[in-house]
């Protein structure tokens, strides 16, 4: 209406704000009872009614869910370059896989304890020093939770083992549509209660990670994470990066419909997870599409995308102020797509042509990517250096822009990584922006 208030079924506008906020409500639960499949109605009208961030709004009619942010750290850059509401005074980076085997107080935790990554994973006091970690070494603007990708799956009676020297294993993936009826629960089964009986101790972890920040002094944000739902899909029936990586493409083309059903449970219960997350501490979220690679653009766009709009929809209505990242990493087809969704920063890998990444997302997302961890691999005749390093860092910062930018990898750390020439990019991000953004404000001025 002409007054800007929601009008009703029968053509006329609401009465009244309390009124016109009641039909929103109706409207985003209608939509999301079509769109969510599986997601029950209570929790169509739980997210419909609540967008609550740092504090919270309940909502309308009795036992209504109401969803609670954390307030921002004192080192809030990295929330503010992604929501890109205002410009920042300088690029905040982080890195892909920052724990973990780069670092020689990992290795020494791992053979301190005898414990070994997965074992990790079920012990909330590992991960939080894990966690901790990269961030007393480097100034990064982040933490990340320290997990795994497949975590999701275990929790949906999905083995998952690492025997050693051979990476993560799926030994019993789900062979048919028989054994999918038998060993996945319903989408309407992935609620809070789910994820705290199943993935309790990774939000325990979350809040452990926060009060170790907070003794520590680190007020930076924390980042919650989860893969997307073909990712999980893609290992849960046997696929891997190094074999049988055409299993997933066969079951969306054979099984279409139980590949849905499936990643409609994945849907849910990823949005659970993210959620409980954030309610346990966590600051910003991280999608991981890791496996964008062994799909193809059409079967994206068919069975990905519709999931992954789910997710950021679902999220940014319960927490609209919580940053949403999205990485569909080998999949850059969709990147443009992606930006049109309501995720605050689109993931670019090292495939991405820097200077086409703006274009293609416009002003409706942020950037985040996509440095070489090639360049911080020490090379035997010397040629990788922290001036090499900062050198590479600047050509990073001048193609992509110093705002709306949150300086990351293309790929992950692999684990040869120098931690000199790691502290040497990080420190550079920061040097750099911070004069590229002050002489463009000097040169602003003077014009």
């Amino acid at each position: 209406s002409s007054l800007g208030l929601t009008i009703g079924p029968g053509g006329l506008p609401a009465s009244g704000p309390e009124e016109d906020l009641e039909l929103t409500r109706q409207i985003i639960r209608d939509h999301m009872s079509r769109q969510i499949g599986g997601i029950s109605d209570d929790a169509a009208a739980d997210a419909a009614s609540d967008t609550s961030s740092s504090s919270p709004v309940a909502a309308a009619g009795a036992g209504a869910k109401t969803y609670r942010s954390p307030p921002p750290p004192g080192n809030d850059l990295m929330i503010r370059a992604a929501l890109g509401r205002e410009p920042v005074e300088r690029t905040p980076v982080w890195l892909f896989r920052q724990a973990g085997r780069h670092l020689p107080e990992y290795r020494a935790y791992k053979e301190e304890t005898g414990r070994n990554f997965l074992e990790f994973l079920s012990n909330p006091e590992d991960v939080a020093e894990c966690t901790l970690q990269p961030l007393r070494r480097y100034p990064v603007d982040a933490a990340i939770l320290f997990s795994d990708i497949l975590v999701i799956a275990e929790a949906l009676n999905v083995e998952v083992t690492m025997p050693g020297g051979v990476g993560i294993q799926v030994p019993n993936p789900i062979k048919d549509v028989d054994d999918l009826n038998a060993r996945i629960p319903p989408a309407s089964e992935m609620t809070p209660q789910f994820v705290k009986d199943k993935l309790g101790h990774v939000i325990e972890s979350v809040s452990l990670i926060r009060k170790k920040m907070e003794e520590e002094g680190m007020d930076r944000p924390l980042i919650g994470f989860s893969a997307a739902p073909w990712t999980l899909l893609f290992y849960m029936v046997g696929g891997s990066s190094k074999k049988n990586n055409e299993i997933g493409m066969d079951w969306l083309r054979d099984r279409p419909e139980e590949s849905r059903r499936l990643l409609d449970t994945l849907t849910a219960v990823v949005v659970e997870y993210m959620s409980a997350q954030v309610e346990a501490g966590a600051h910003m979220l991280q999608l991981f599409e890791a496996m964008g690679m062994m799909i193809d653009e059409p079967n994206f766009d068919e069975f990905a995308m519709p999931c992954l709009e789910r997710i950021g929809t679902e999220l940014k209505s319960r927490f609209p102020d919580v940053p949403l990242m999205v990485f569909a990493r080998g999949a850059s087809f969709a990147n443009e797509k992606l930006s049109h969704l309501p995720y605050d920063v689109v993931t670019i890998d090292g495939t991405v042509d820097r200077l086409t990444a703006r274009s293609t997302v416009g002003d409706r997302a942020g950037l985040q990517g996509n440095y070489d961890p090639r360049e911080l691999i020490p090379s035997d005749d010397g040629t990788k250096t922290p001036e090499t390093v900062r050198s590479t860092a600047r050509k990073l910062l001048e193609e992509l822009g110093t705002q709306r930018l949150v300086a990351n990898l293309g790929e992950g750390l692999g684990g040869k990584e120098s931690p000199e020439l790691v502290m040497a990019f990080v420190e550079a991000v920061h040097e750099e922006s911070e004069r590229m953004i002050r002489e463009a404000a000097k040169a602003e001025a003077e014009a």
